[in-house]
C-alpha cells in the first residue's frame, strides 16, 4: 500500500480500513504479531514513518518475501517497582532487533486463561513481603497454581526472579512460577535465574541465553531485511536514569516533627532544574548517596587495613577509603558478606553462623557492615573487603510532589533512620545522607522511577481513598496538589495515622487547607499514642465501613502506602471486613470483590 493513498493526517480512509480488516481476518494472535512487524518493515523500505508518514532521507532496501516463525514471545513482568517493567521492555527490544515477534505484558493486564496460546514466555518478577507475589502478579500467580490452570505441553518459558539476599524469601515468587509452569508440563527454555539488588549483569546474560536457544524457532526469516538508519530514531525518554541520574541540588532538609516525637522525619526539596526531567504523582525518585565516612573508617581500623590502598571495583580503581565511601553497600547486611568473608578466612564462628540459616538471618537483620567488622575483625585485603560487599544501590522514595505545583523541583518525605549500637549511633544510608550529611545547595543524584501501577484515575471525577500512615503520606500529598491543578470534581478521603497528634502529624497545616477549601472531603486521623488502647488506620477504615463501602459502589479508588508486611495486610482484611459486613458478601466473595477491584486498577499499593 502506497502512502499516496493517506492523506496528509496519516489516517487510512475507510474503504482501505475495509480491506485490510478482510486480509487479516482469521489470523491468530501470533501471525497477528507477526504481520505487524512485517508491515512495519514494509512502511520503513517505503520511507514511511510509524504514523504513515514520509520520513525524508529515509534509504531502506526492501522486504522480499518473509516466512511465518513458529511462535512468538511473550514476555510478562510483574513487581512493585519498575526494575522488572525495565528488564522486560529492555528485552523486548532486544528480542526484535534479533528478528523474534515479542510483546510485553504486565501481569496486572494479562488474562490468566491466555497462557494456554502462548509458545514462548519470559516471565521476570520480584517477590513482595514475605515470599509473596506482587500485587500485579497475583491473579495469574493464583491461577497457575488452582485447579483451573490448564495442562501447557506446548509451552516454553524461562523465569527471572529479583529479589534480595538480605530478606529470607529470596525470589519466592519467581520459584514459585518455575514450580507452577513445570508441574503443568510446560518445559523450561533455561534455568531460572535468580538476581540479587545489583542485577543487571545476571539479567543481561538471562536474556542473552534465552534469544541464542530460540531464535532458530522464532526468527523472521526474510530474503532481505528492512532496517531503518539509528540516526532516525528519536527516544522520547528521559536521558537520566538510574544508570545515567542527574545532578539535583538539596534546597532543603526540614525536619517536619516535634521535639519529643519519636520519629524524625524530614521534608526534602531537590531542585531538578536545567534537567527537563518530568514525573508523574505516584512514581518513586531514585537517590543515590555517599556511605558516613566514620562509619568507613571504622571498618577499615576493625580490618587493621590502609585506607588509601588501591582496590578495584568493577571496572574502575579506587582508594579502599574512597570504595567504600561511593561503591559499597555498608548500611544493610546480606549473607554474602558473610559467605566471602568465611571462605577467605575460615573463620570457625563464620562458618557456624553461615551453617545455620535461622541463626544467620537473626544476625544480619539489626546489623550493619560496620557490626560484623567489629564482630568478627579477621584478617583480609583491602580488595577482598571490597569484593565482599555488594554494590551500593540508590534508594527509592514515593514522590510527595506534583509538578503541577512544585515544577522544576521533587519533594519527599524521609523518615531518617538512626539508632544506637556498639556505642556509637548509626544510620541509614540515603535517610542518613539527606538529612544529616548533606548540606542545602549541595549536589545528590538522583533518577525518577515511573510506577505505572500507582497512578490516579484518568477521569477526574471519580472519588479517591488515600490510606497511608507515617511517610506512606508522601504520595497523597502530591495526589492532592494534582488534584487541586486538575480541578477535579471527585471527593477525596484521606486516612493517616502516626504516633501522636501534637508530635506526628505531617503536613497538617497543608491537608488543613484543603479540609478548609473542599478538597479534602474526609479526613480520619488514627494517633495510636493518645490513647490507652493503640488505633490504627485500619481501625478508622473499620469505623467508617458503612461510608467506604459506599463509596467503593460509587467507583472510588483505593490506594495504600506504606509497610508492607504489617500496616497494608492489616488495611486488606478491614476492606475485607467491610465487604463481607456492609456487602453482605461470604469470605470468599469479599475475596472476589477486592480482586476485582485490582483487576479494575481501582486497588493499588505503595508499599515496602
Amino acid at each position: 500500500m502506497s502512502n499516496q493513498n493517506i492523506g496528509a493526517s496519516g489516517v487510512i480512509d475507510p474503504s482501505q480500513l475495509n480491506q485490510i480488516t478482510q486480509a487479516i481476518a482469521g489470523l491468530n494472535p501470533q501471525q497477528l504479531n507477526w504481520m505487524s512487524g512485517y508491515m512495519a518493515g514494509l512502511a520503513a523500505a517505503q520511507g514511511v514513518d510509524g504514523n504513515g508518514l514520509s520520513v525524508a532521507g529515509t534509504q531502506v532496501p526492501a522486504i522480499a518475501s518473509a516466512a511465518e516463525p513458529a511462535g512468538s514471545l511473550t514476555i510478562l513482568f510483574g513487581s512493585q517497582t519498575g526494575n522488572a517493567k525495565g528488564i522486560a521492555l529492555a528485552y523486548k527490544d532486544k528480542a526484535v532487533a534479533a528478528g523474534i515477534p515479542a510483546t510485553v505484558v504486565s501481569m496486572a493486564d494479562y488474562k490468566p486463561r491466555q497462557i494456554k496460546n502462548e509458545t514462548h514466555l519470559a516471565i521476570v518478577v520480584s517477590t513482595h513481603g514475605e515470599g509473596e507475589a506482587p500485587d500485579d502478579a497475583v491473579e495469574l500467580h493464583e491461577y497457575l497454581g488452582s485447579k483451573k490452570a490448564p495442562k501447557l505441553p506446548n509451552l516454553k518459558y524461562a523465569v527471572l526472579g529479583l529479589g534480595d539476599t538480605s530478606y529470607e524469601f529470596f525470589c519466592q515468587t519467581a520459584k514459585d512460577f518455575t514450580a507452577r509452569l513445570s508441574a503443568l508440563g510446560a518445559t523450561a527454555i533455561i534455568e531460572q535465574v535468580d538476581c540479587d539488588v545489583d542485577y543487571d549483569a545476571a539479567a543481561t546474560l538471562w536474556q542473552d541465553n534465552i534469544l541464542t536457544t530460540i531464535k532458530d524457532e522464532l526468527t523472521v526469516k526474510t530474503e532481505v531485511v528492512a532496517v531503518a538508519p539509528a540516526a532516525n530514531i528519536a527516544s522520547v525518554a528521559s536521558i537520566y536514569s538510574k544508570k545515567n541520574p542527574f545532578n539535583g541540588t538539596l534546597l532543603t532538609a526540614q525536619k517536619i516533627t516535634g521535639r519529643d516525637s519519636v520519629k524524625d522525619i524530614r521534608h526534602i526539596e531537590i531542585s531538578l532544574e536545567d534537567s527537563g526531567i518530568q514525573y508523574q504523582v505516584g512514581d518513586a525518585l531514585g537517590v543515590y548517596f555517599l556511605n558516613d565516612s566514620e562509619v568507613v573508617d571504622r571498618i577499615i581500623n576493625a580490618y587493621q587495613l590502609d585506607p588509601q590502598a588501591q582496590v578495584q571495583k568493577g571496572d574502575n580503581t579506587f582508594t579502599l577509603h574512597a570504595a567504600l565511601t561511593e561503591q559499597c553497600e555498608l548500611t544493610l547486611s546480606y549473607p554474602t558478606y558473610i559467605k566471602a568473608l568465611a571462605e577467605y578466612t575460615q573463620d570457625s564462628g563464620l562458618l557456624a553462623l553461615l551453617d545455620d540459616k535461622t541463626a544467620l538471618r537473626e544476625y544480619i537483620v539489626p546489623r550493619q557492615i560496620v557490626d560484623i567488622a567489629i564482630d568478627y575483625p579477621v584478617s583480609i585485603t583491602a580488595q577482598q573487603l571490597v569484593d565482599a560487599c555488594r554494590p551500593l544501590t540508590p534508594r527509592l522514595y514515593s514522590i510527595a510532589s506534583s509538578q503541577s505545583e512544585v515544577e522544576d523541583e521533587v519533594h519527599l518525605t524521609v523518615a531518617l533512620v538512626e539508632y544506637d549500637a556498639h556505642g556509637f549511633a548509626h544510620q541509614g544510608g540515603a535517610s542518613g545522607f539527606l538529612a544529616t550529611r548533606l548540606e542545602e545547595g549541595a549536589n545528590v543524584k538522583v533518577y525518577v522511577e515511573a510506577n505505572d501501577n500507582f497512578r490516579l484515575p484518568s477521569d477526574s471525577n471519580t472519588p479517591v481513598i488515600m490510606i497511608g500512615p507515617g511517610t506512606g503520606i508522601a504520595p497523597f500529598r502530591a495526589f492532592m496538589q494534582e488534584r487541586e491543578a486538575q480541578e477535579a470534581a471527585g471527593k477525596n478521603w484521606l486516612f493517616f495515622g502516626n504516633p501522636h497528634f501534637t508530635q506526628d502529624f505531617l503536613y497538617q497545616t497543608e491537608w488543613q487547607a484543603y479540609v478548609k477549601s473542599g478538597l479534602l472531603n474526609n479526613i480520619s486521623l488514627a494517633f495510636s499514642r493518645d490513647q490507652a488502647d493503640k488505633v490504627y488506620v485500619q481501625h478508622r477504615l473499620l469505623e467508617q465501613g458503612e461510608q467506604v463501602f459506599a463509596w467503593l459502589e460509587d467507583g472510588a479508588h483505593v490506594y495504600v502506602c506504606g509497610d508492607a508486611n504489617h500496616m497494608a495486610k492489616d488495611v486488606e482484611q478491614a476492606l475485607l471486613s467491610i465487604y463481607q459486613i456492609y456487602g453482605k458478601q461470604s469470605a470468599d466473595d469479599a475475596k472476589k470483590s477486592l480482586l476485582s477491584l485490582r483487576k479494575a486498577k481501582r486497588y493499588q499499593k505503595d508499599v515496602y
